[in-house]
C-alpha cells in the first residue's frame, strides 16, 4: 500500500467517524449519513490498496 494512499484512507476513516458522531450527538442525520459516506470510502479505498498489495506478491 503506498503511504499516500493509505494515509488518505485513514484521513477518510477518522474525518468520517468524526463526522458522524457529532451528526448523531445534535441529531443532525444529514451531517451523520455524509460521516458514515466518507468512512465508508476510506474503508473502501484501504481494502482497494491491499488488494493490490496481495497481487504485486
Amino acid at each position: 500500500m503506498s503511504a499516500s494512499e493509505k494515509a488518505k484512507a485513514k484521513t477518510e476513516q477518522t474525518v468520517g467517524k468524526v463526522e458522524k458522531e457529532v451528526g448523531r450527538a445534535v441529531g443532525n442525520e444529514r451531517v451523520a449519513a455524509e460521516g458514515e459516506s466518507k468512512e465508508a470510502k476510506g474503508d473502501l479505498r484501504s481494502a482497494k490498496e491491499k488488494s493490490k498489495d496481495a497481487f504485486k506478491n
